[in-house]
């Protein structure tokens, strides 16, 4: 199977899958910039041998998608072998299209000083589980050092997707941040975990921090918190729920659902305790103690509106929130490409305020 590589245009992208042979039963295209994300389907073009379909153009600078091929013998899904470009995944390789006002952040040519990374290992009696991770600081730096932390949800997938570990490598040799550590955490269950769960939010708070504390001395420097999609939703929570654990937010792309924009969302076991936290928050009149919030969501994602939704509520409450609309959808190339100047900018005002 072959076929020419996507034609963009100012308005639209066509692609096009060869079939001169006609033994195709159907082509598909899978991708999170249109509804359906799923199988949205190729026209034959009889006597060409060529299945095509053309979507508008998405509101970002680049997409990341891949091919359905269906065959007498099945169905297989699989990269555009006309495109070269790759997005690793969890949950596979993706094709990635760049359009032409597509510029990958200049820290991934760096080649800065290497910081040290460990394993880690936290016991939660509250969850009667270990919590696994990986733990990095400055290089330069020695163990017990006070440092500022960052603490992340789903660390090991932003170091091995978003190259994580490299760019704080890279914004702390360059003299951008300060000498500084990352608390990298993995969850056991993320759909349990991450949705709003009472228990992980203690587990956080109560007791990870405070082990970490312990192998990763952070003085009174305040830490902050980073997720992406239900890691952010997960690390606002552990904030409302223990307000004095954190003295940053950095959230990218939350799964804030509500049922009135994310009914697509309903048969999901997370649905209802995510949106009813979500409602609580929405509804509340104040915070008690608001923190410096930096939020990031693509132009071309569903939870574009409510992360909108969530940000105009914080702002109610009185916290300080910088707002940033990345042009891409939800994946890990989009939460990377935002951290510089993004992240930088809220580790700076969180450690060094003015």
């Amino acid at each position: 199977m072959s076929g020419g590589p996507p034609v963009v245009t100012d308005t639209h992208v066509e692609f096009c899958v060869a079939d001169p042979d006609e033994e195709l039963e159907g082509v598909g295209l899978l991708q999170e910039v249109a509804r359906p994300r799923h199988g949205l389907p190729f026209v034959r073009f009889p006597g060409t041998g060529e299945w095509r379909i053309s979507i508008p153009r998405p509101p970002a600078h680049r997409m990341e998608y891949r091919l359905e091929i269906q065959t007498d013998d099945g169905t297989e899904t699989i990269c555009d072998p006309q495109v070269e470009g790759r997005a690793h995944g969890p949950f596979g390789d993706k094709s990635v299209l760049e359009f032409p006002e597509y510029e990958a952040p200049k820290w991934l040519d760096d080649e800065p000083p290497e910081g040290e990374v460990n394993d880690v290992v936290v016991t939660s009696l509250a969850l009667q589980e270990e919590i696994h991770g990986l733990l990095w600081r400055s290089a330069g730096t020695s163990a017990r050092q006070p440092l500022p932390l960052l603490i992340a949800h789903d660390g090991p997938e932003f170091a091995k997707y978003g190259w994580l570990i490299k760019f704080l490598d890279s914004m702390v040799g360059s003299g951008r941040l300060p000498p500084m550590r990352a608390a990298l955490l993995a969850p056991l269950d993320r759909t349990r975990d991450y949705a709003a769960w009472p228990v992980w939010a203690f587990a956080v708070a109560q007791e990870i921090l405070p082990s970490l504390a312990k192998l990763a001395p952070s003085g009174r420097t305040p830490k902050v918190g980073m997720g992406a999609s239900l890691g952010a939703l997960a690390m606002l929570h552990v904030h409302r729920s223990y307000p004095p654990a954190l003295g940053g937010l950095y959230l990218q792309s939350g799964s804030y659902f509500q049922p009135t924009l994310d009914i697509i969302e309903s048969f999901r076991e997370l649905f209802v305790p995510v949106t009813r936290f979500v409602g609580r928050v929405l509804d509340a009149p104040d915070s008690p103690r608001p923190i410096p919030v930096t939020m990031t969501a693509g132009t071309a994602e569903e939870n574009l509106h409510n992360n909108r939704a969530m940000r105009a509520a914080l702002l109610e409450q009185r916290y300080p929130v910088d707002w940033h609309e990345q042009p891409d959808a939800h994946n890990w190339t989009a939460w990377r490409d935002t951290w510089d100047p993004h992240l930088v900018d809220l580790l700076n005002r969180v450690w060094s305020p003015q």
